[in-house]
């Protein structure tokens, strides 16, 4: 159970700069090591937010129930055999935040890249959230009427927007305005 003073959920933000003629091996790595990460307690999912435009810096957002069990993974055997072996394949060594909650969303591409302005992230949230609110109730309503105006129905569309924003929209998104999110200076 998670106490009041606990996040929800809990990410491990990872970023790394891959070698430019390493990034086949990085992803043969990721292949590797993100089934490993989803075998242990808590794991609730990975997104990996891969580079554009000739980039090579790698955001790898993994999220836990809570800390406990984000702490049993990263500093697991498992885990620091595999980080071992990214000496070859990276410029720098890897950097790792912890955020709670869903604020991995609008985490920079590189620790000293600015966050993006509040009002943008604002309207991205709303962008997604928005429509999956309204769609959402009325496909299910129509799937299954006798959820309109049921507590169990209520719980149903939430989790299937919440679902949906987690893993489907805020992530596309996201990566899709990135450059606007955050414009280089």
């Amino acid at each position: 159970m998670t106490s009041p003073y606990q996040a929800e959920h809990i990410t491990l933000v990872i970023t790394h700069s891959v070698k430019q003629d390493k990034q086949p091996d990085y992803e043969r790595w990721l292949e590797i090591i993100m089934p490993q990460a989803a075998a242990f307690p808590g794991h609730l999912g990975v997104n990996v937010l891969r580079p554009v435009h000739g980039e090579t810096t790698y955001t790898v957002l993994i999220r836990f129930d809570n800390v406990d069990n984000l702490y049993r993974w990263s500093q697991s055997a498992e885990r620091k055999t595999h980080i071992a072996a990214l000496a070859t394949l990276l410029r720098d060594q890897e950097h790792i935040e912890v955020r709670p909650g869903a604020a991995f969303w609008f985490t920079p591409a590189t620790p000293a890249s600015p966050a993006p302005e509040r009002w943008k992230q604002f309207l991205v949230t709303l962008a997604v959230i928005f429509p999956s609110t309204n769609l959402v109730p009325g496909i299910w309503s129509q799937l299954l009427p006798t959820s309109t105006g049921t507590l169990w129905g209520h719980l149903l569309y939430d989790a299937s927007v919440v679902a949906l924003v987690v893993y489907c929209w805020m992530p596309l998104v996201t990566r899709y305005l990135h450059h606007w999110l955050s414009p280089r200076g």
